[in-house]
């Protein structure tokens, strides 16, 4: 099977917003290494360091349009510079399955499992979202969705609508949807995530009326009770003045993607339509919870 590599060296204080770029860009799989032959000794308790100039190494689908991809990767890249990269096609039919070994079903709350396809289910009690690992558009390990299914579950979902603006493989709608919203919209950039979510849907024995998929030209502007977006922090303000068109007055919102020292810019991009009611952090990544003044 053919592969898509694409390697970016870049500083430490960026690899984690690149990370996140690759893993919304459909990244099968991500790894960090030196850069520059610097060593790490044992660090301290609790840290996390990486080097200071680190390789990024992303596999994507043979399949995958490589203008588009680095398009996609440096329109949604906004640090200063231009991108290091060099991309090449790569035949190699074990990489895949070397990436779905650390792969397994995670659990959110006690409440929601997420369970790759082909694993027993371990809490047949439980809100169980399968999904297929070979489309790895997202998995719920990221900090990023884990604060975004962690805070759907403790939402009164019953009967709600839904928008999942940068919906990935569509785990945060599928999810939303098992927890009891009754149709959700799930909006992607890329087709192949359309793709994933779509087939995710159907895996989940969702109907094409409980999730259906668009591309952001052919959505439409219709307001739902609850809005989710797990993206980055650039689109994220830059879409402020939409997402308060598609929520009504107390309508829910969740924006991740955000990195801690970006928060104050996403709030004051936010301001004028909603009402931040809380934040919450897992590692360095950032949700805000608000509501539609």
């Amino acid at each position: 099977m053919t592969w898509l590599q694409l390697r970016i060296e870049c500083n430490e204080s960026q690899t984690n917003t690149i990370e996140l770029i690759l893993d919304l860009l459909g990244a099968v799989s991500i790894t960090f290494e030196d850069g520059a032959n610097q060593p790490l000794y044992e660090p301290p308790l609790g840290t996390n360091p990486l080097w200071q100039l680190t390789r990024i190494t992303a596999l994507f689908d043979g399949d995958t349009n490589q203008q588009q991809l680095v398009e996609q990767l440096t329109a949604q890249y906004s640090g200063s510079g231009p991108l290091n990269y060099q991309i090449q096609l790569m035949e190699d039919k074990t990489w895949q399955t070397e990436w779905m070994k650390h792969i397994k079903p995670v659990a959110f709350n006690n409440q929601l499992w997420v369970v790759p396809q082909g694993f027993d289910i371990p809490e047949p009690e439980a809100t169980n979202v399968l999904f297929n690992p070979g489309l790895a558009f997202g998995t719920g390990s990221h900090p990023t969705t884990a604060l975004c299914l962690e805070w759907l579950t403790r939402q009164n979902l019953n009967g709600k609508t839904l928008i999942d603006y940068g919906c990935g493989s569509g785990i945060l709608g599928i999810a939303a949807c098992l927890l009891g919203s009754k149709e959700n919209h799930m909006v992607d950039i890329d087709s192949q995530a359309i793709e994933a979510t779509t087939q995710n849907a159907r895996l989940n024995n969702l109907s094409s009326k409980q999730i259906q998929c668009y591309l952001p030209e052919t959505f439409p502007h219709v307001q739902r009770d609850v809005l989710i977006a797990n993206i980055l922090a650039t689109p994220l303000i830059e879409l402020a003045e939409t997402f308060s068109t598609l929520l009504p007055s107390r309508g829910l919102l969740a924006l991740s993607g955000i990195l801690a020292e970006q928060v104050e810019a996403v709030q004051s991009a936010y301001e004028t339509w909603f009402e931040v009611i809380s934040i919450e952090s897992k590692d360095e990544w950032i949700l805000l919870n608000a509501v539609r003044k």
